[in-house]
């Protein structure tokens, strides 16, 4: 079995590897067929993390299924789903509670394409196929008559832009929010905002192939770069990994105001404006997306053509060409390969079947 290995920055590498298999009878075997790259992945390929090579790459996809075990009854060889990058149980009190990215029945921190930052190996998306535990809670299946290439980043990208809007606009209905942007997440944010009924989003901050994006999703796009405040906004979300955007996410919130931050800040000791949110009463939320919670919610509204994840899409690449395509994306990539129901003369290798 092949699959894409970062060695190191600006260089990955298809390798082979020994085959994922069914390793329980609640497992199956996916095979995808669209990745996405995560904001995280570009930074990692540019070595702005502490990530360090060799490891599986891609944790944004949409797959079909190939193989199920015994106690599989959900999904039929053949499907076509979504996988979110954590791994979960969907049985213990954690993710029960939806908390399913601190789920108790895994490993903690295990994920799909993130080596240095997962707990085990457990693969990635770029890979010939790959094992999914408890497949019928983690797999999210994609309803005929939606385009499942347009999808490939509900595995998080587009669950955490749903996390970023959705909650503070169901405390605070219609009302106006600000993306601090830098990464593609916020255009999701954006994108759901709108779709959930905000009266506005200003957009401010990123690179102009952001805010041009921004633009066509209806977004008003502030030029320049952050303030040090604006507003205030109900609702604000810092999508950045720069102290200066998350202090105007900050400081540009109203008071009783919620601020929600899907930035990374890899070991920095990183100052808040504490006393201007003490005296607002700003909520300030961080962490991770619980990602299988949330894609279902994020997936409904593209099935309504409330959102278009492909206006999202700035770069596509084959899949052979993975390696060279990811050394030097600048945006949101998605590689892509046929499925195998369009190409039956291509029957799932036989060490994945047997």
């Amino acid at each position: 079995m092949r699959r894409v290995e970062y060695i190191r920055p600006g260089h990955l590498e298809w390798r082979e590897v020994t085959s994922a298999r069914l390793q329980a009878d609640t497992d199956a075997l996916v095979r995808p067929f669209a990745v996405a790259t995560c904001d995280l992945d570009r930074a990692i390929v540019r070595g702005q993390t502490p990530a360090t090579g060799p490891f599986a790459f891609g944790h944004e996809g949409v797959a079909e299924v190939i193989e199920v075990g015994d106690r599989v009854r959900d999904f039929a060889v053949g499907d076509v789903v979504a996988i979110p990058f954590q791994q979960s149980c969907g049985g213990c009190t954690a993710c029960r509670e939806g908390r399913t990215a601190h789920c108790e029945g895994v490993t903690p921190m295990s994920m799909y394409g993130l080596g240095p930052f997962s707990s085990q190996d457990c693969g990635g998306f770029l890979s010939d196929w790959v094992r999914v535990p408890f497949a019928d809670h983690m797999l999210v299946p994609i309803p005929a008559g939606v385009d499942p290439v347009a999808l490939a980043s509900l595995s998080d990208n587009i669950a955490d832009g749903w996390r970023l809007v959705a909650p503070p606009l169901q405390s605070v209905p219609g009302a106006a929010v600000l993306v601090v942007a830098g990464a593609s997440v916020s255009l999701y944010a954006t994108a759901i905002a709108l779709a959930l009924g905000a009266s506005r989003v200003d957009f401010v901050g990123g690179e102009q192939a952001q805010q041009e994006i921004a633009a066509r999703l209806g977004a008003k796009v502030i030029e320049g770069t952050p303030p040090d405040r604006l507003g205030p906004y109900p609702i604000t979300v810092n999508a950045s990994s720069d102290r200066i955007c998350l202090r105007c996410a900050l400081r540009s919130t109203a008071p009783d105001g919620i601020c929600t931050s899907a930035g990374i800040f890899f070991g920095q000791d990183t100052p808040l404006p504490l006393w201007d949110m003490y005296i607002q009463g700003v909520m300030f939320r961080t962490g991770r997306v619980h990602a299988r919670t949330v894609m279902p919610r994020a997936l409904e509204l593209a099935v309504q053509k409330r959102i278009h994840p492909e206006w999202i899409t700035s770069e596509t690449a084959d899949w052979e060409d993975a390696p060279q395509a990811l050394a030097r994306h600048e945006g949101k990539l998605v590689i892509s390969r046929p499925r195998l129901a369009d190409s039956p003369e291509h029957p799932p290798p036989l060490e994945a079947r047997s």
